[in-house]
């Protein structure tokens, strides 16, 4: 590989703050709305739509403004961020593979992220690009911040419909981050099993995959089929 591309949230870094916050601007205990985020997870839904069980009528877009023109907008700092995270980055690096963050965020997340100046050589968000994942334009423009061909693109991330199967629609290489609620609960899945040229506990076993051929693959064999199944809708 010549770069390695990692998503953010329950990748690089932990969204427990994150909830908490949300539990808090609502009004109820976090255990409450983490159930419910795991049940969503569970079902294969949006996590949102925990908020949206809450409080049906919530239009989430408009409470994030509300939230951030109260004084209680997003933060992240260093405890936000999974302790594998530097020294995974800073070997990479070290090993002379190209890293890029990219994965789904607002712009200020996007500015929060650089202010930590984290071991990358780029560091960007959906907000800051205009698209979201799973669209394929979001994984057309990390091919293009990848720097390097498709086949030598690493995408690395926990969430299967939104990292796993566009990257690699996309034509990159793919590890599955077994962290957060979507990699642990969908980890085993046959579609994540099948599609998944690698499946991970940490980030720090990334750079031993440097330089790794794909497992599943010959010169004489078909391209792995993308599947999805019963993952289709799990966002």
């Amino acid at each position: 590989m010549e770069t390695i591309v990692l998503d953010i949230g329950e990748t690089l870094v932990r969204d427990d703050r994150h909830w908490a916050s949300w539990a808090d601007w609502l009004g109820v205990p976090p255990h409450t709305l983490g159930a419910l985020v795991g049940a969503a997870v569970a079902q294969g839904r949006e996590a949102t739509d925990a908020l949206r069980i809450l409080r049906p009528d919530m239009d989430v877009e408009e409470a994030y403004r509300a939230r951030a023109a109260a004084g209680r907008g997003e933060h992240l700092d260093e405890s936000d961020l999974y302790q594998d995270v530097r020294p995974a980055l800073g070997e990479l690096r070290a090993a002379g593979v190209r890293v890029v963050v990219a994965g789904d965020g607002t712009v200020r997340a996007g500015e929060l992220l650089r202010a930590l100046d984290l071991p990358a050589d780029l560091v960007v968000t959906s907000g800051e690009w205009g698209v979201r994942k799973p669209d394929p334009e979001f994984f057309a423009r990390v091919a293009e911040a990848s720097g390097a061909a498709p086949e030598a693109t690493l995408y690395v991330g926990d969430h299967p419909a939104d990292d796993l199967f566009p990257a690699a629609a996309a034509g990159m290489r793919t590890a599955h981050l077994r962290r957060g609620p979507y990699g642990h609960w969908w980890a085993d899945h046959p579609d994540v099993v099948e599609t998944a040229d690698f499946r991970i506990d940490a980030l720090t076993e990334l750079v031993g995959l440097v330089g790794s051929p794909d497992p599943d693959a010959s010169a004489d064999e078909e391209p792995k089929v993308v599947r999805r199944g019963a993952l289709r809708s799990v966002r």
